[in-house]
């Protein structure tokens, strides 16, 4: 009974202590971790049950021992502070900085070696750091390359973190930096919020915790179901593109077609949770999201109006034009929003919008209402055809009478003498004079009348 109710007890035991620890679950694409470790000086200094130097010692180590085995992932560490000592303000070594851990499977022992090995001496070379980083990390085309950086102070030379920050960013050789203040204090969180996620750790114990929490987030897979709602805010939409930017670079990060699953519901898709995204949902026109956060570990749920109705343009009877296009504009709005082929029934946000069809002469269509989820038909009349044969070649141009005036629509090839035109329903005039004759009064003029699928022949 003793050997039963111990054995119990131990498994008891067991359990919470599993639990305990946080779940690392090996992320999808290669994951490479850089730890930059602050060895200055102050490192020396008190904090709660002793040195800050001994208290990131022992944490990181067994920080390191649960990352020991977790596949797909590579560490390196690089340390700043701990070559040159400092002598005094202005005698102090700002390049004090040096990757002493490269790159590689399964090295997270190797890692821990080292930090134990450390003996606070310098100066904080924050920026210079960042900067050497760049070449940390050996070129891969499908890894997600992550700096945590842990410090117990601020720039102490002449470098702009933020800058070299941006900079790494931008170019895609990292994700957003994490930096973990110890002891620092909330007044320097601005100091750091341009350089990448801070967080501070005023406690041993919160040190412990946000460690934790910061390796959960740079390794666990985050999930995210973009809702495209419709006008009774149901998540209906579907089928479109959507590019997620990087909010602070601007740098493509993600592109996903939106998928309705076969439960019905927009499907999950997997999105890093490091750092802003401005979301564009490729609709007609588009949608924009900006700011978005994830939570890491996490379902995130991103909801955008997107309602969305469909246009068809058709020819009654017979289309004689070759390609014959629509301009399609938002109402009363002179920028060119899409270009529509006729018989293409293509997807707009649901409101009004103006048409210019590009016909012979150009047909406009005002306030065309896109509803929710419906199929707006335009039709224009089927046209006629003007076939023009000329004596010679020479200067012609065809009109339409409009209220009593004469617009321009089309001029004839020049060096032509047959001419088959394709115009609408309508009254026109068309003006030749040969090009041998050097006088006005050789000027010939007709008029002419065309019906909807009917030709007319014009012999000048």
């Amino acid at each position: 009974m003793i050997k039963k109710l111990t054995y119990l007890l131990f498994l008891i035991l067991f359990a919470t202590i599993s639990f305990a620890q946080p779940r690392l679950v090996p992320p999808a694409q290669k994951t490479r971790i850089l730890f930059i470790f602050d060895d200055s000086q102050s490192m020396w200094g008190e904090w709660q049950t002793g040195r800050k130097i001994d208290i990131a010692k022992k944490l990181m180590s067994k920080m390191l021992d649960s990352l020991d085995n977790v596949s797909n992932i590579e560490l390196a560490l690089r340390v700043y502070g701990h070559q040159s000592p400092v002598r005094s303000k202005t005698d102090r070594d700002c390049k004090d900085t040096k990757l002493e851990v490269p790159f590689a499977p399964n090295n997270a022992k190797k890692i821990k070696s080292k930090i134990l090995e450390l003996q606070p001496k310098g100066t904080t070379p924050i920026a210079y750091t960042l900067e050497q980083t760049a070449g940390d990390f050996p070129t891969c085309k499908d890894c997600r390359n992550i700096i945590i950086l842990i410090t117990d102070g601020i720039e102490e030379c002449d470098g702009d973190p933020c800058l070299v920050s941006q900079a790494l960013q931008k170019n895609n050789i990292i994700l957003k930096p994490f930096i973990i203040g110890m002891g620092l204090g909330p007044e320097v969180k601005q100091a750091f919020e341009c350089v990448g996620n801070y967080f501070d750790a005023n406690t041993e114990e919160a040190f412990n915790n946000i460690l934790g929490v910061v390796i959960s987030q740079a390794l666990n897979n985050t999930t995210a179901q973009v809702n495209l709602l419709d006008i009774y805010g149901k998540p209906t939409e579907t089928n479109v593109n959507m590019t997620f930017y990087d909010q602070h670079t601007g740098a493509v990060r993600y592109n996903y077609m939106h998928t309705i699953n076969h439960r019905g519901n927009p499907d999950t898709i997997q999105i890093d949770p490091l750092g802003k995204y401005r979301m564009v949902v490729h609709t007609t026109p588009s949608v924009v999201k900006d700011s978005i956060t994830l939570t890491a570990g996490k379902h995130n749920i991103i909801a955008v109006d997107a309602p969305q109705g469909m246009l068809q343009l058709k020819m009654q009877g017979m289309n004689e034009y070759k390609n014959l296009k629509t301009i399609v504009r938002k109402k009363n709005d002179l920028n060119t929003l899409n270009i529509q082929d006729f018989n293409v029934t293509h997807k707009y946000l649901v409101g009004k919008y103006d048409l210019e069809i590009l016909t012979l002469p150009r047909t406009y269509v005002y306030n065309v209402d896109i509803a929710q989820s419906h199929t707006t038909t335009v039709e224009v009349p089927q046209p006629g055809m003007a076939v023009v044969n000329m004596p010679s070649p020479g200067h012609a141009s065809i009109y339409v009478e409009e209220k009593n005036e004469l617009k321009w629509i089309y001029n004839l090839d020049e060096n032509q003498t047959m001419h088959n035109i394709v115009l609408q329903p309508g009254r026109y005039r068309i003006v030749y004079r040969p090009k041998g004759a050097k006088e006005t009064i050789y000027t010939v003029e007709r008029q002419f009348k065309i019906e909807s699928g009917q030709s007319v022949s014009l012999k000048l």
